[in-house]
């Protein structure tokens, strides 16, 4: 007879089975707010060579590798690639143009809404400080057809566009409804703002974002044209 099964094991277990939960999900709101849970959940997790990902302003956790066992997971050959997904170049840069698209405004929002003036939010009674709001209440969508007429051209037209949307969908970074593009549970999650979001605001990606935001969405024929390159950060 096999002995129960406490919750911090449940939790990484449902983590490995599901790749990611919300933030409300019974066990991992009982974790964000138990540290004893919470380590209790990285100890699992660690003696597998993984790690628990949080980030405040996301709406899901998730795990990932374990920075030492990435080595002998992947090797040389998968250390020294643009990702582990196997994700074909130009839905790398696809991935970068959406997270651009949806996280930075999506970040400005969130901090602009967390430090409003006492009464212009609703604020849970006796609560000293405001809380972060949620992800998807403030993250904005990106119109297909628009996405299509401002970086098409870029990232391989309609055909090539549509593939990598269908690729991205299924790892979890982006979700789709109807014509628009929503935040995905690993979006916020698995890319590195810190380290993305200088190399965008400051290279040569800005001015391709500005000039998006100029140019009136239309849909555009379809082409099998290989992908002009992406303009490059500084």
């Amino acid at each position: 007879m096999s002995a129960p099964v406490d919750d911090a094991a449940l939790l990484a277990a449902e983590l490995l089975a599901r790749r990611w939960l919300p933030r409300n999900h019974p066990r991992v709101k009982r974790a964000l707010v138990d540290a004893d849970q919470w380590q209790a959940v990285e100890r699992r997790l660690g003696e597998v060579g993984l790690r628990l990902v949080d980030n405040v302003f996301a709406d899901h956790v998730t795990v990932a590798l374990q920075r030492g066992a990435e080595g002998a997971v992947f090797g040389e050959h998968g250390l020294s690639a643009s990702n582990n997904l196997e994700l074909p170049r130009d839905a790398v840069a696809l991935l970068i143009v959406l997270w651009a698209l949806i996280v930075l405004p999506k970040r400005e929002r969130q901090a602009a809404r967390a430090s409003e003036p006492e009464g212009q939010m609703q604020v849970e009674m006796f609560g000293s400080t405001k809380s972060l709001p949620s992800a998807r209440s403030v993250s904005p969508v990106v119109s297909y057809r628009a996405l299509l007429v401002d970086f098409g051209a870029q990232l391989g037209k309609k055909t090539r566009l549509d593939a990598n949307l269908k690729l991205l969908e299924r790892n979890g970074f982006i979700e789709r409804r109807q014509d628009d593009i929503a935040e995905g549970p690993l979006l916020d999650l698995l890319l590195d703002y810190d380290a993305l979001a200088p190399r965008i605001l400051e290279g040569a990606l800005a001015d391709v974002l500005r000039r998006s935001a100029a140019t009136p969405a239309a849909a555009t024929t379809d082409s099998t044209e290989p992908p002009a390159p992406l303009p490059q950060a500084d």
